[in-house]
């Protein structure tokens, strides 16, 4: 296969406009060229004329003729294939236990069951189907289900998102392509190997995570819901078992299990209290807070794109940083074209929200969050779980600001430190119930100063940024998880057998990044033990 960079094409153009470019690069006749697949295509709006940029990697005949007579722009193809490695050879007193179905305990679930090791998930909230009903009467009502939301439930806290697929995390194993190749697999459109900004949408990831759980039931997997891992049994440095809290029972059960992965996402509070009363090693991290800020979609298309530019286009998105006279960055997070503002809570008498979208990305507005990085300098030394009880007072400001509805206040009014009384040009796309107030209430003084000066600063890099009535609502709560549960270069704990794993244990950052670590933690597994059904 020969690579070649840099292919550009104007913005529209055909499949066979793009092949004839392609036979015209290398230089070859039409019957040279056995076929060609698009390994990335971004877009390029420097300029006055938008083009996309391509690399294709190309299968020819006579292949080592055509490297010598060309420039750069063609290389040899070189290309990481994913491999699962051979299975180890202790045996199994139990089957690998996986607490958590968000992206991580999915992937590192599917792992496990496609190499014969047959995983039993545990998910406290309900499978998708039932959660996206109950989501949706808590938008409509208000009636928040502590066990079943935004955040909890099968697909994890993703379900309820944009979907991005774009990953920063360097890869040199092939997991990237691979768990993109299963997204595709399992029913997502083949442009999200190639775009340079892939995403799903909440409409497309539901289908998927169905489809990923019922292959790992399939091959002899099990999945559990409305099941809290309330507890582990631990001795001697190891973990013999768990203790298992079902919503519709009152006697816990006890589950044996010696692997024990925890994938138990970035909001699982009580969880993370239950591991450090048991000694787990774990320590505090910084994360970062602020507020979704609402735009109309065309002024961000404008700003990307120009005045006149072709309807084929895409909802366009944006990222945007600026440091502050103190030291503070403050950078959009998250960013949501043609998307919705949501009430993403997890727990009674506290309000987050998140940002998401639909495939078609078509919504009126475009959305992200604007936050601040917060470090144990700002939430307290006070212990390991610090971070936590930080997010809870802003979730707890938040849900009085806005009376248990979204508390939304214009950007001017922000600035002003007044509660809105009125809306302006901007109306919010939200789901649940909103409510004028004042939101830089909300934070400490210092973060409200910050987001402040750093959103003014924006309107430098986008025109209207900084709009008066650009519509904020809070509190953005959820960035990141406020801990890492440590773990060694065998993924494994200090405690034998646990393995943390995905972004509620601090190492993944997205969507892609955690399913990754969820393949990561399934081949430390592999490695060691032999299949289930060997």
């Amino acid at each position: 296969m020969l690579r070649i960079q840099q292919l550009k094409m104007k913005i529209p153009h055909t499949e066979q406009e793009l092949r004839e470019k392609i036979l015209k690069t290398l230089r070859i006749r039409p019957d040279d060229l056995i076929r060609y697949e698009i390994v990335r295509q971004s877009l390029d709006a420097r300029g006055d004329e938008l083009k996309y940029v391509y690399i294709i990697d190309a299968e020819v005949k006579k292949e080592a003729a055509i490297l010598k007579k060309h420039p750069k722009q063609v290389t040899k193809a070189q290309r990481v294939r994913y491999q699962f490695p051979k299975p180890g050879t202790e045996r199994l007193a139990h089957r690998p236990v996986i607490i958590g179905t968000g992206p991580a305990g999915l992937f590192c679930g599917l792992a496990l069951a496609r190499a014969g090791y047959a995983p039993i998930l545990l998910e406290r909230g309900q499978d998708v189907e039932s959660r996206a009903r109950t989501v949706e009467t808590f938008w409509k009502l208000g009636v928040l289900d502590p066990w079943s939301n935004v955040q909890f439930g099968e697909g994890g806290a993703g379900t309820f998102s944009d979907g991005k697929l774009n990953t920063l995390v360097k890869d040199t194993s092939g997991r990237n392509r691979k768990v993109l190749e299963i997204f595709v697999e399992a029913g997502a459109p083949e442009e999200i190997l190639y775009v340079q900004k892939p995403h799903l949408g909440t409409d497309l990831l539901r289908d998927i995570v169905t489809y990923i759980r019922k292959e790992i039931v399939s091959l002899g997997g099990e999945v559990h819901f409305g099941t809290q891992a309330a507890g582990l049994d631990l001795e001697d440095g190891r973990v013999k078992g768990i203790q298992i809290r079902r919503r519709d029972m009152e006697k816990e059960e006890y589950l044996e299990a010696e692997q024990v992965v925890l994938a138990i996402g970035h909001s699982a509070r009580d969880t993370f209290q239950m591991l450090h009363d048991l000694g787990v090693p774990m320590e505090a991290k910084s994360f970062a807070v602020g507020v979704r800020m609402e735009h109309p979609q065309e002024l961000v298309n404008r700003s990307r794109y120009g005045e006149h530019y072709p309807d084929c286009l895409p909802a366009a998105s944006y990222k945007v940083t600026r440091k502050t006279q103190s030291g503070r960055g403050v950078y959009s997070f998250c960013m949501c074209p043609g998307g919705y503002v949501v009430n993403a809570s997890s727990e009674p008498e506290c309000l987050a929200v998140n940002g998401m979208s639909y495939h078609a990305r078509d919504g009126r507005n475009a959305n992200s969050a604007m936050i601040v990085t917060v470090t144990p300098n700002d939430f307290g030394e006070e212990g390991v779980l610090a971070g936590v009880e930080f997010q809870r007072r802003l979730e707890s400001a938040a849900f009085r600001a806005g009376k248990g509805k979204i508390p939304v206040q214009l950007f001017g009014d922000f600035c002003a430190s007044q509660a809105s009384s009125a809306l302006g040009e901007v109306e919010p796309c939200m789901k649940g119930n909103y409510l004028l107030s004042n939101v830089r209430e909300i934070f400490p003084a210092e973060l409200s100063a910050a987001l402040e000066e750093g959103i003014r600063g924006c309107g430098s890099l986008i025109r209207g940024f900084d709009r008066p009535d650009a519509v904020l609502s809070g509190v953005e709560s959820r960035t990141s998880s406020p801990v890492r549960i440590l773990r060694g270069e065998n993924m494994e704990s200090i405690i034998k057998g646990i393995y943390p794993c995905g972004e509620g244990a601090g190492y993944a950052g997205g969507i892609t990044s955690a399913a990754m670590d969820g393949l990561k933690i399934a081949e430390a597994i592999a490695k060691r033990y032999a299949p289930w059904y060997d």
